[in-house]
């Protein structure tokens, strides 16, 4: 089954529906402006979505983090229109994927997080090694998810930090299964900070 019929089937068990008809709704309204649903502004179509990345897309649009930050666990989306979604995580990425049910990825991106280079270097998700539920911190979740360019440097990785590893597909399962528990985390964490900011400000 190829990745669209894959999401597909996701959205057909009410999983990803509400989120795929929100954004095939608004597709024509946004025909030309970028990803539909996104709160942050949108961007123009991208043939060369890796060339500079970090510098054309720095925040994560569905979060708001900053990717330079959270390189370790970026991943990049380009849609087959060349519409680019540049996530902090597998978290963002799967939003990116359940609201643009009818756009073909045309390439999905993972940081390589066995790479020693200060900035971790984009490898393509069909060829990567996923990780999942090592003790190394989540981005986005709490159970974490971090992407490998090889099988060999995952097994490395979980030799030491534990959980399993698994392609793409089966990480992304795992990203939609573990979406309510982490919403509800990543909304009190900053409902604690919100009322810890405005305590300051007194």
């Amino acid at each position: 089954m190829n990745r669209r019929n894959w999401l597909k089937t996701w959205a057909a068990a009410g999983l990803l529906g509400a989120a795929g008809k929100a954004a095939a709704a608004e597709s024509a309204e946004c025909a030309t402006d970028g990803t539909p649903l996104q709160f942050m502004p949108k961007t123009p179509a991208d043939p060369e979505p890796l060339r500079d990345e970090l510098e054309k897309y720095p925040r994560c649009p569905y979060c708001g983090m900053d990717r330079r930050q959270w390189h370790h666990s970026r991943h990049l989306i380009h849609y087959d229109d060349h519409r680019v979604d540049a996530t902090c995580s597998l978290h963002c990425a799967a939003l990116s994927l359940g609201l643009n049910i009818d756009r073909g990825p045309a390439a999905i991106y993972a940081a390589d997080f066995g790479s020693e280079e200060p900035v971790r270097p984009l490898v393509n998700v069909d060829t990567a090694q996923y990780l999942i539920g090592s003790d190394l911190p989540g981005t986005m979740s709490a159970r974490s998810k971090m992407a490998f360019a090889s099988r060999s440097g995952a097994e490395a990785a979980r030799a030491i930090h534990g959980g399993e590893t698994a392609d793409f597909d089966q990480a992304l399962t795992a990203a939609y299964l573990d979406m309510a528990r982490d919403t509800q985390m990543i909304r009190r964490r900053r409902a604690e900070r919100r009322a810890r900011m405005r305590k300051e400000e007194r």
